[in-house]
């Protein structure tokens, strides 16, 4: 009698840490930090490189209240419309966050925030995942048409977004007497490009899409069960989405919806108090705009991303958390950047879409290399290896520039 009561209790003990120590758990025990940074934003005197911590801190768990919060919103709208809201609403902090800078005035912030967004999700995460899935399974095997798929978006995107800059680099000639008007005519001529780029990719994002989700999703089905059996016309699809809507585990849609909102507001609060700390922050820890803005705000925010797909990969669902990236840094180019700038054209700013060399160039490089590493639709720890080490090169190049 006394083993079965110990085992019971063995039991209950086992269900309780791994309900406190699950992962999402984790990031929600970081939200003490949203109500201590507003409260000490308000009511106190507190450095600003201390208040640009937190506030960095109380980002990531916003952000993963923001990613559950539209799964749990996808599962009841089918799989079509699931993944529709997921890929809308999954970029949201970015969006607001940039928004906000670019209304103080912090344009290079702005689009070192993309940048480091992009190769966070190429380099950091495919890295990762390989790794971590690696050393559990000597070889795993994945879907590279969606992956190609969405590295060519990536491509075309990152190439159609330099031609400003490029323009600017080779129409400038140095002579004192005309330099002033070069400028001006050129920055009227990067502006009319910009807007319009902006417009022109979010047409291909849109096109994209219905090429992904209507034309052609037989060629992004992963190699799961459950996916196969989704994909099918006259499969019991549709039963398997009605019990997971009565699962008690999913949030109703008022439920989602009034989460969603309360963590958009949380993050446009959080957002200006990042923002209006940030450029003490630089003064005061001697670090350059682009290392803070790629690195760690660009990277940090997106944590709990990285980390599920990690957790993927480990489960031997490298198709998936790869996938999820390629889309991830495909839709920051396609969808993120353009919507940016059409609401600083809302607002009446000016933001040129203006790349330093170095952005650009480790933007193209790990473009590629994901692509050569990915090319053979098998992965392994050491290809992970690979893309690590070149990240935290960028990185450290990205501190050095001041």
């Amino acid at each position: 009698m006394s083993t079965i009561s110990l085992k019971k209790w063995l039991n209950l003990l086992a269900r309780l840490l791994n309900h406190f120590f699950n992962i999402s758990n984790v990031f929600y025990i970081l939200l003490i930090f949203v109500p201590i940074t507003i409260i000490l934003d308000i009511f106190f005197s507190i450095d600003n490189t201390v208040l640009f911590a937190l506030s960095v801190l109380a980002l990531i768990p916003l952000a993963k209240l923001v990613g559950d919060t539209t799964e749990h919103l996808a599962e009841h709208y089918g799989n079509t419309g699931g993944s529709l809201i997921n890929v809308t609403f999954s970029n949201t902090p970015e969006i607001i966050l940039s928004i906000v800078a670019i209304q103080a005035g912090l344009f290079d912030l702005v689009k070192a925030n993309i940048v480091g967004s992009i190769l966070g999700q190429l380099l950091l995460v495919f890295g990762l995942s390989l790794i971590v899935g690696g050393l559990k399974f000597r070889e795993q095997i994945f879907n590279k048409k969606n992956i190609v798929f969405h590295i060519t978006l990536l491509l075309i995107s990152i190439t159609i977004l330099s031609i400003p800059t490029i323009l600017i680099l080779g129409n400038l000639t140095v002579t004192e007497a005309n330099i002033e008007n070069q400028m001006e005519s050129t920055g009227f001529m990067v502006m009319i490009l910009s807007n319009s780029f902006a417009i022109l990719l979010l047409s291909v994002y849109v096109l994209s899409l219905f090429f992904t989700f209507k034309t052609h999703k037989d060629l992004f089905v992963t190699s799961t069960n459950e996916t196969d059996l989704m994909s099918k016309p006259n499969s019991n699809a549709e039963i398997l989405i009605t019990k997971k809507i009565d699962d008690p585990r999913i949030w109703s849609k008022k439920k989602a919806i009034g989460i969603l909102a309360i963590s958009m507001i949380g993050i446009a609060i959080i957002s200006e108090i990042l923002v209006s700390t940030v450029e003490e922050t630089i003064t005061n820890l001697n670090l350059g705009v682009l290392f803070v803005g790629a690195i760690i705000i660009g990277i940090v925010g997106n944590v709990p991303e990285k980390i599920t797909s990690m957790m993927m990969a480990r489960k031997g669902k490298l198709d998936l958390a790869l996938g999820i990236a390629a889309n991830s840094a495909s839709q920051i180019a396609l969808f993120v950047l353009p919507v940016i700038i059409v609401g600083a054209m809302i607002m009446g700013v000016s933001f040129p879409l203006i790349f330093t060399p170095f952005e650009l160039i480790t933007m193209f490089a790990s473009i590629f290399l994901v692509y050569f590493i990915t090319n053979g639709g098998r992965g392994n720890w050491f290809q992970g290896v690979i893309l690590v080490g070149f990240f935290i090169a960028i990185a450290l190049g990205f501190y050095f520039i001041k």
